[in-house]
């Protein structure tokens, strides 16, 4: 395989850099391609580029294989900065879209809408670089095998890439062909897991030196990760602070703590409006990539809600509150659905709208007011990235009131109405683009996090927005077997939906169900996983596949193990199967969450790095200590559940009823209509029944 990476690396080198000057977008429109009928957002941005895109499907790889031409797979998303770059560069300019026109079939994939063709292409961009990213640039046989896999290149780049490939295609076409099957098989064999049939034998010592090997790579100073860029881990942060709740550890919680603290007061975080950027590309979190994902803002809302919970810091109240308004005015649909994303750029920029001129701030502001926000907000007329200003915590309460000669009240107050002025002000700039589309994975994340900040903080508010959305997924999303549509847009449900979409809208329903105790969200969580289990099941691996039996193959068949910004489908599975056969006493969906559980531990047992295992590891705290499974029973049971949920228990299933109900785990609790008790068990072993909140939370006490 060495003489085929050395042949791509070549085809790399021979490349020259070239001007990142952006071109600005035309305001009329020479062209148009087959993308012109799509939904996608980012699909619409090509639309009328010179390049003869197609999308995905099967009239672009007939048309490769009728015309023996190969295939150039482009893959982005709407807020990708990047991807804006490379379109303005390269795929807007006739010179290079002659190119790809003439020997090429060239497809644009929006990589929300189908990441399966992305993880294929991205595993080859791994292999043969070491790295990816987006633009995704991937050219493959008329087949789809790929022969070479790259993120973004400049102009110049480009076409030396396109030249040398169109070049072998005619004078070595063995080559390319030799190129394709071992890039295939490479990609297949990154798949590979192997059936773990011995027992899990871990218990906490042994979690406890993974732990302590993986905060190695934490920054103990400024949080995340010990190195540029910084992306939130939301799940990883989970992890540890679950993981300081069984154990103790306090430097599981400070490293939390830490990045969750610095995260919120850094430049990542909008400090105007609220909600929090893809990744810093700082080790400081000062500066942002600008995109705002609804998925990361989903996640660390749960995040943020667990470590209010433990620690009742004001910070993570307003963190959370401020989200939530971010995403309620800017990413929500009148029928409860969440858009997906903000573009990273306005005006061609990346960036524009959300910073700051010091001379703009002390033009809105009154003198007073600009002298405290600007010292607050590390505002100078120097600017703190490329001459501008992005709001980013400098100082605390107490340096304002030492330093203007003001009271904790009037900082307060200054800062408040300041931040009313200056957002007024930037509501009346061009805004960046919205990406519309509805992802039903996506969402689900998001109930998941405002019932968590529901619990954290009580507003019931926050319950209401979780339920409209699960009820908007069951009404447009949800088939009447359960199966599941990805994509929302327009009115109209497309794409056949992916095991992530399962998952994680099971672990949403399950959530709604512990704050309201209605079963049926029970019921639709084991329709979800029924589904999931004939349709992508795998008998032999005894894992989910990504995608469904139904969907035409790929050339390879993937399926996700590892975690990461997002935990992977299968983990996030095998927590909703152990999570839906606890409260159903479902022996099959709990050992079937153990076997694929057992399957990971040879990865866990070395994990260094925790977020690429952190769902799994929090799987492996339920086999180390059981959930406790929190009956509450009685008239009473709503409020109880209440006062109960406002606390972080790390390890526990809330069930409940007013009365009698079918689930095992409530039968026989129920006593008369004046007495509410709380039943702590584990493994269905209860405990002497109580009547306090504050009993039962010494019931479940771990350290």
């Amino acid at each position: 395989m060495k003489y085929i990476w050395s042949f791509l690396l070549v085809i790399i080198l021979m490349a020259t850099s070239c001007n990142n000057k952006v071109i600005k977008e035309a305001t009329t429109h020479d062209y148009t391609n087959a993308l012109i009928d799509e939904s996608s957002p980012y699909l619409l941005q090509h639309a009328h580029n010179p390049v003869n895109w197609y999308p995905w499907g099967e009239e672009a790889l007939k048309k490769a294989v009728d015309e023996q031409k190969l295939l150039i797979i482009s893959v982005g998303y709407a807020a990708c900065h990047w991807c804006h770059v490379m379109e303005h560069e390269s795929f807007e300019d006739s010179t290079v879209a002659k190119i790809m026109n003439d020997h090429f079939v060239s497809i644009k994939v929006d990589r929300e809408e189908r990441p399966d063709v992305d993880d294929v292409y991205m595993t080859a961009a791994q292999m043969l670089n070491g790295s990816g990213g987006w633009p995704l640039n991937a050219i493959a046989l008329a087949n789809g095998k790929p022969v070479f896999a790259g993120t973004y290149y400049p102009k110049d780049k480009w076409l030396n890439i396109l030249n040398s490939i169109v070049e072998l295609s005619k004078n070595d076409p063995k080559k390319l062909n030799d190129a394709a099957e071992q890039i295939t098989q490479g990609i297949n064999e990154s798949n590979i897991i192997t059936v773990n049939k011995n027992p899990l034998n871990f218990n906490t010592d042994d979690l406890s030196i993974v732990v302590s090997n993986g905060l190695k790579n934490y920054d103990k100073v400024l949080g995340g990760r010990n190195q540029a860029p910084k992306f939130p881990m939301p799940n990883a942060y989970e992890f540890l602070m679950k993981h300081y709740w069984l154990t103790g550890s306090k430097s599981s919680l400070n490293i939390s703590e830490l990045s969750l603290d610095k995260m919120a007061e850094g430049g990542i975080y909008d400090q105007l409006g609220g909600g929090f950027a893809r990744y810093s590309t700082d080790v400081d979190w000062l500066v942002p990539h600008f995109e705002k994902m609804l998925y990361d803002n989903a996640q660390l809302l749960t995040s943020y809600a667990h470590a209010y919970q433990l620690t009742q810091k004001p910070l993570y109240r307003k963190t959370i509150e401020e989200t939530i308004e971010f995403v309620k005015r800017e990413l929500m649909s009148k029928d409860g659905g969440f858009y997906s994303s903000l573009d990273a750029d306005s005006e061609g920029e990346e960036g524009k709208f959300y910073v700051w001129k010091k001379s703009e701030i002390d033009s809105i502001l009154e003198e007073k007011e600009a002298k405290v926000f600007n010292d607050y907000y590390d505002v100078s007329k120097r600017g703190n990235w490329e001459h501008n200003n992005i709001l980013n915590v400098v100082k605390t309460t107490d340096d304002l009131i030492k330093k203007h000669n003001v009271t904790e009240e009037q900082v307060a107050k200054i800062l408040a109405i300041s931040k009313e002025k200056l957002m007024r002000h930037r509501d009346t700039r061009i805004r960046p683009g919205l990406d519309d589309k509805i992802l039903t994975s996506w969402n689900s994340l998001m109930s998941a996090g405002l019932i968590d900040a529901y619990n954290a903080l009580g507003d019931k508010a926050y319950l209401d927005l979780a339920i409209k959305n699960a009820d908007f997924i069951i009404s447009n999303q949800m088939q009447s077997d359960g199966r599941l549509l990805r994509n929302y847009k327009n009115g109209k449900s497309s794409i056949n939906a992916f095991l992530d979409d399962y998952a994680l809208t099971a672990h949403a329903f399950l959530k709604i169900y512990e704050a309201t105790f209605d079963k049926k969200w029970i019921d639709q969580s084991e329709k979800l996983i029924t589904y999931s289990l004939d349709h992508f099941f795998n008998t032999e691996t005894l894992m989910f596949n990504y995608t469904s039996d139904l969907d035409p193959d790929l050339i390879a068949q993937k399926a996700e193990y590892n975690d990461n910004v997002i935990p992977a489908s299968n983990s996030s599975m095998a927590r909703v199967l152990h999570k839906q056969g606890t409260l159903t006493y479902n022996r099959d969906h709990l050992k079937k969450s153990e076997q694929m559980l057992k399957n990971m531990m040879p990865q866990l047992k070395n994990a260094g790095y925790i977020p690429f295992y952190s769902n799994w590891l929090q799987l492996l705290i339920d086999h180390i200590n059981a959930p406790y499974e929190i009956a509450i029973v009685g008239p009473q049971s709503s409020k109880l559940r209440k006062e109960m949920s406002s606390n972080y228990i790390g390890n526990s299933i809330l069930l409940g009823t007013e009365k009698d109900e079918n689930l095992d785990l409530l039968k026989n609790k129920y006593i008369d209509d004046d007495i509410t008790m709380i039943y702590v068990c584990q493994n269905r072993a209860c405990k002497l029944p109580v009547e306090t909140v504050a009993e039962a939370l010494k019931l479940a006490k771990v350290n």
